[in-house]
C-alpha cells in the first residue's frame, strides 16, 4: 500500500477503471487513480409498477444491485421506495434514461447528481482539496481523507501551471493570424497557417508544459473546434490537449435561455480530462472574480473547477443543496414536484410583494450615511429558519411571519439555513480579514476575488427560493423572505428616525440617512447596534458620503427614481447606480467623460460649493463637443453596446441591435439571442454599421446629432442638481458667441459670470 498527499483535480467516470481521480502530489508528479464507487439513484410509485421497473432492471446487461427501503423525501416524509445500485458510475446515467423511458410514470431521486457532489457527501473531498490516499498495487484507492475543509478561510494553495492561449484578434471581428503562448516563464508566438505545423508546434508545447490549467480566450467558441476540426480532418490521432489522452474532450452545444428578466446567451464549450480548460470570454462570472472565484466557488460546491466556470452562481446554489440533502439522507428529486398552493386576489396581493423601496429625497445632500445589512436576504433565511419545509408548518414552535399570517417551523433547522449558513461565516470571515489588509498588500486581490464569489452564491440563493426548476425551491419560502426583509428595514428606518436621523431613500436592504453633526464613522456606531438589536441581522456601514445627489426621472423631474443617483465618500471613492457610466450600452467615451465630470466634482471641499466647478464642467463639455464634430474621437470609443434579446425574424420594429444583427447575417456572420452586438450610430437609412463587419464605418457617415444628445444627455444627469438641465445645457453649449452672456445668466450666475469674462477676453461683446 502506498500513501500520497496532494490536491484533487479532477474526477470523472471511465467505463473501465469505474471512477478515475487525478491527484497533483506534493512531490509535483500528477498521477492518475482509480477507484470502486457504485451510486445509488431510487424510484417510487405503485407496488406493482415498481415490481415491473424490478424485472426490467435485472434483465439489463449492466450489474445493478436492488433493494426496497425507505428513506426520506423533504416534503412527503418517510417513503417506501426502490433502490438502485449501479457498481459502474459511467453506466448509471445510460441505464437511468432507459428506466425513465420505459416507466415515466414514476417519481424517481437522486437520479441526476453530479458525480463530484455525490463523491463529496460521501468522503468531503472537493475540487482543489488537499488529502491522503493509500493506494494498492494496482493504483485504485483504498482509503482516501481530506487534510482541510471547504470551510477554511485560508486554504492551502496547489502549485497549479497555467498555459494561456490567446489569438490576436477577436475572432468574431476580424479572422487571428497567430497566437499568443505564455506559460508563466516565456510567451511565444505561434502563427495559424499552416494549420498542420501549428497542430505539431501547440501539442508540443502543451506537452512541455503539461499545464493544470489552459486558460484562452475564444478557446471554447473558436480555437479549440478549429483545432479538433483540423487534427480530424489531418488525421492527426496525436493531437490531443487532455492529461488522459485516452479520452476524447467533451463538446457542448451553444444555448440561449431567458433569466431574471433578460437573455442569456452561452457559447458552445470544450472541457477537458485531467487538467481544466476554462475559456475567459465565456466562462459565465469570470469578468467579477476571475481564477481565484472560480477555485473557491469550485471549492464550497463540489462542482468540477470546469463547470462551475460557465455555470451561473445559481447551479453552485443547487449544488449545496444537494450535497447538505445527500449528508442528510435526503431524497433529491429528479424532477421539482412542489407547485404553489391556493391564494386568494387579496392572499396573492398582500404576499407578493417584493422587497421595499422608499422614493428618495431628490437633490444633492451633504454629510449622508449610508448604511446596509449585510447579505440581508441569506441572513434573514438563517436567522428566522425560512426554509421550502418549514413554511407553512404549524406546531407549537412555530411563529408568524410578519403581515403573511403564515406560520414557520422553529422546531428544526431548515434546509436551505443548514445550507447557508457556512456559506455566510466564510465569507464575513474573508471580509474581515480584507478590512486588515491594504490594497497593495499581495493577498488583497485574491481575498476580494474569493469575497465576490461568495457573494454571488448568497446574491442567487433568494432568487432560487422561488425559481420554477429549483428541486429545493417553492415560492411561499421566496415570499415570505421578503416579507421579513420589509418588516426588517422598517425597523431600521423607525430605530434612525427614533435617534434622531432623517431618512433620505430606503432600497431593499440599504438605508441613506443624515443628522446635523454626524460625518464620522464612531458616531454612527450606536445606530448600527441599535438596528442589530431591533432586527436580529448584522448591519454595516457602507459609508458616509461627503455628498450624494439622487436623480429624477428623465421623463418627470418630479418623480424620484429609486436606483438612480452618485455621490462621494469622504475617502474620496466615487459610487454610482443607474446612471450612464454604468450601463453596459453607453459609448466608452460618453461613459469616460460622465466619469470625468464626477471626478471633478470630487474634488470640491464640500457640496455648497459645488456650482464653482460649473465653468470647469463647461470647459470640459464645449471640448469635448469639439472633439466629437472635427473627428478627434477615436472610433472605438463611440462603440454602443447591445444585447439582441431574440430571433430576428420576431423583431416587428428593428432595434438597434437587430439592424446590426441582420448586417452580419447578411454576410455569414449569424448572431444568436443573448449576444452582444457592437455597433456605431450613423446616418441614412441603415441607421447603425456592426463593427464586426468586413469593412469599416467612414468617420464621416457617423450620426453626429445623435452622439451629441448622447453626450448631453448623460452631462445634464450630473449637472441637474446643481441647477442646469438638458434643454440649459443645450443653450449653454450651442449659443451663438454674442448670445453666451445672456443665455448663461438664465441658467446660472457662476457659468453667467465665467462666460461674460471669456467673451471679453475674446472681444466677442461689446
Amino acid at each position: 500500500m502506498n500513501e500520497h498527499r496532494g490536491w484533487l483535480l479532477d474526477l470523472y467516470a471511465d467505463e473501465a477503471d469505474g471512477l478515475v481521480l487525478w491527484l497533483l502530489d506534493e512531490d509535483g508528479s500528477r498521477r492518475r487513480l482509480c477507484q470502486n464507487f457504485p451510486i445509488t439513484f431510487y424510484a417510487h410509485g405503485s407496488f406493482p409498477r415498481l415490481r415491473e421497473l424490478w424485472r426490467f432492471l435485472r434483465s439489463q446487461p449492466i450489474s445493478v444491485q436492488l433493494a426496497r427501503m425507505v428513506r426520506e423525501d423533504l416534503f412527503a416524509g418517510p417513503l417506501d421506495i426502490l433502490a438502485v445500485e449501479v457498481a459502474n458510475p459511467a453506466l448509471q446515467p445510460r441505464l437511468f434514461r432507459q428506466a425513465v423511458r420505459r416507466f415515466p410514470d414514476l417519481t424517481y431521486y437522486d437520479a441526476d447528481i453530479p458525480l463530484g457532489l455525490r463523491y463529496a457527501a460521501v468522503f468531503d473531498i472537493f475540487p482543489l482539496c488537499h488529502c491522503e490516499v493509500a493506494v494498492d498495487e494496482n493504483g485504485r484507492i483504498q482509503h482516501i481523507a481530506p487534510l482541510e475543509s471547504r470551510w477554511d478561510v485560508a486554504p492551502s494553495q496547489p502549485p497549479l501551471r497555467i498555459l494561456t492561449i490567446e489569438p490576436d484578434e477577436d475572432p468574431a471581428h476580424r479572422e487571428p493570424t497567430f497566437l499568443w503562448l505564455d506559460d508563466g516563464r516565456s510567451r511565444r508566438r505561434f502563427d495559424l497557417q499552416p494549420i498542420h505545423l501549428l497542430l505539431v508546434s501547440l501539442n508540443a508545447a502543451v506537452k512541455r508544459s503539461d499545464p493544470d490549467v489552459v486558460l484562452t480566450r475564444f478557446g471554447d467558441t473558436w480555437l479549440l473546434p478549429l483545432l479538433l476540426k483540423a487534427a480530424s480532418e489531418f488525421g492527426a490521432d496525436w493531437f490531443n490537449l487532455n492529461r488522459d489522452v485516452g479520452k476524447s474532450v467533451i463538446h457542448r452545444q451553444e444555448n440561449s435561455y431567458f433569466t431574471y428578466g433578460q437573455v442569456v446567451y452561452r457559447g458552445q464549450q470544450v472541457h477537458l480530462y485531467g487538467r481544466y480548460h476554462i475559456d475567459q470570454r465565456n466562462a459565465m462570472m469570470y469578468e467579477e472574480y476571475g481564477l481565484h472565484g472560480v477555485f473557491e466557488q469550485a471549492r464550497v460546491t463540489g462542482l468540477p473547477v470546469q463547470e462551475i466556470a460557465r455555470k451561473s452562481p445559481g447551479s453552485g446554489v443547487t449544488a449545496l443543496q444537494m450535497q447538505e440533502a445527500l449528508r442528510r439522507g435526503i431524497l433529491v428529486p429528479y424532477q421539482k414536484q412542489q407547485a404553489e398552493g391556493f391564494k386568494t386576489a387579496a392572499q396573492l396581493i398582500r404576499s407578493d410583494r417584493g422587497g421595499l423601496v422608499y422614493q428618495p429625497t431628490i437633490g444633492l445632500h451633504e454629510d449622508v450615511v449610508e448604511i446596509d445589512f449585510v447579505s440581508m436576504y441569506p441572513s434573514i433565511m438563517v436567522r428566522f429558519n425560512v426554509s421550502p419545509e418549514t413554511v407553512g408548518v404549524e406546531n407549537e414552535t412555530s411563529e408568524q411571519i410578519p403581515e403573511l399570517d403564515v406560520p414557520v417551523d422553529l422546531s428544526r433547522v431548515g434546509l436551505v439555513p443548514r445550507t447557508l449558513r457556512p456559506l455566510l461565516v466564510k465569507r464575513i470571515a474573508i471580509k474581515e480579514q480584507l478590512a486588515t489588509l491594504t490594497l497593495l498588500d499581495c493577498r488583497y486581490p485574491a481575498l476580494k476575488a474569493r469575497a465576490a464569489a461568495l457573494k454571488w452564491l448568497l446574491v442567487v440563493c433568494f432568487g432560487y427560493l422561488g425559481y420554477k426548476n429549483a428541486r429545493f425551491g417553492r415560492i411561499e419560502s421566496h415570499e415570505a423572505v421578503t416579507a421579513y426583509g420589509r418588516e426588517c428595514l422598517l425597523r431600521a428606518k423607525e430605530t434612525a428616525e427614533d435617534l434622531g436621523y432623517t431618512v433620505l431613500h430606503m432600497y431593499v436592504d440599504g438605508l441613506w440617512v443624515k443628522k446635523p453633526g454626524i460625518n464620522q464613522t464612531e458616531q454612527v456606531r450606536p445606530l448600527l447596534d441599535e438596528i442589530t438589536e431591533r432586527t436580529g441581522l448584522p448591519i454595516a456601514l457602507e459609508g458616509i458620503y461627503k455628498w450624494v445627489a439622487f436623480l429624477p426621472s428623465r421623463l418627470d423631474e418630479r418623480v424620484p427614481v429609486a436606483n438612480r443617483y452618485f455621490g462621494v465618500f469622504q475617502s474620496g471613492e466615487i459610487k454610482t447606480r443607474g446612471i450612464e457610466t454604468r450601463r453596459q450600452d453607453t459609448p466608452p467615451w460618453i461613459a469616460q467623460m460622465q466619469l470625468e465630470l464626477i471626478k471633478r466634482l470630487a474634488k470640491v471641499p464640500n457640496s455648497h460649493s459645488l456650482t464653482t466647478a460649473i465653468p470647469d464642467l463647461i470647459t470640459i463639455l464645449r471640448q469635448q463637443v469639439a472633439d466629437l464634430k472635427n473627428g478627434r474621437i477615436p472610433l472605438e470609443q463611440l462603440l454602443v453596446s447591445q444585447r439582441l434579446s431574440r430571433e430576428i425574424e420576431s423583431y416587428r420594429t428593428p432595434s438597434p441591435a437587430c439592424r446590426a444583427a441582420m448586417q452580419l447575417a447578411a454576410i455569414g456572420k449569424p448572431r444568436r439571442p443573448g449576444q452582444r452586438l457592437r455597433f456605431w450610430y450613423v446616418r441614412g437609412k441603415a441607421v447603425v454599421h456592426a463593427w464586426d463587419l468586413q469593412v469599416g464605418v467612414e468617420p464621416a457617415l457617423l450620426d453626429i446629432d445623435r452622439y451629441t444628445t448622447l453626450l448631453l444627455r448623460a452631462a445634464s444627469a450630473i449637472l441637474q442638481p446643481l441647477g442646469i438641465d438638458e434643454t440649459e445645457l443645450q443653450q449653454i453649449l450651442f449659443a451663438e458667441a454674442w448670445q453666451l452672456p445672456l443665455a448663461c445668466y438664465q441658467v446660472n450666475p457662476c457659468v453667467f459670470i465665467y462666460e461674460l469674462e471669456l467673451a471679453v477676453k475674446n472681444r466677442s461683446v461689446a
